[in-house]
């Protein structure tokens, strides 16, 4: 008799309509039929530990140009759209943080959270003008319930820019560089940003493919 898996709830939407979508020597990803989230099942995860032993290899340079250059397709746009002397957050700001240093040269104020190198819970009491998360999505294990703080800790009008690879229909899965990593466990398409835009009733903005932005 052929062993029938027992489905996959979404962890953004908790959707039951999940299905396999691809499947490599170490590990397997799901695809959500409801709000098209591709990501890892929870048992292929790594620890917290082996987590952070690749980000302490991380080499986030404030002082690197081509680092700077990087992180200014997210800080260009959003400093085009937020007012002098706004306050912020960078979520998930990580062993060098950088995009923090370049909008405090801007005259923002800027406060850090990283759950390894900069844990300080007292952000989630606040307001902001703005939040930044750069590549953070897709390391998240329980998206819907960060992404919800998130929005939460907006104030009217503000914005939450994130930096994350976009899975396209034109990429080839199984050839694509953004899943090799092991701490990459959550892939969004335009279709998956729509329909968190929609479940919490803000707007969102396609900056590139790589950059997108939700205004409260």
């Amino acid at each position: 008799m052929t062993e029938v898996k027992p489905l996959i709830a979404c962890p953004l939407c908790q959707s039951n309509k999940t299905k396999n979508f691809y499947k490599e020597s170490t590990r397997e990803y799901s695809l959500c039929l409801n709000c098209d989230f591709v990501f890892v099942p929870r048992i292929y995860h790594l620890s917290e530990s082996e987590e952070k032993a690749r980000y302490d290899t991380h080499n986030n340079d404030p002082e690197d140009v081509r680092y700077r250059q990087f992180l200014s397709q997210l800080l260009d746009p959003l400093l085009e759209r937020i007012s002098n002397n706004s306050s912020g957050l960078d979520f998930g700001s990580g062993p060098g943080p950088t995009l923090s240093l370049m909008l405090e040269e801007c005259g923002h104020k800027v406060d850090l959270y990283d759950k390894f190198y900069a844990r300080n819970d007292s952000v989630f009491e606040k307001k902001y003008d703005f939040i930044t998360a750069t590549e953070v999505l897709e390391h998240l294990s329980d998206p819907m319930l960060e992404l919800n703080r998130l929005v939460g800790l907006l104030k009217n009008n503000a914005y939450l820019a994130v930096m994350t690879q976009l899975l396209t229909p034109q990429i080839d899965f199984s050839n694509w560089y953004y899943k090799n990593d092991p701490s990459h466990i959550s892939f969004f398409s335009k279709k998956t940003f729509n329909y968190l835009a929609n479940y919490f009733g803000i707007e969102v903005f396609y900056i590139s493919e790589r950059v997108v932005f939700f205004k409260k």
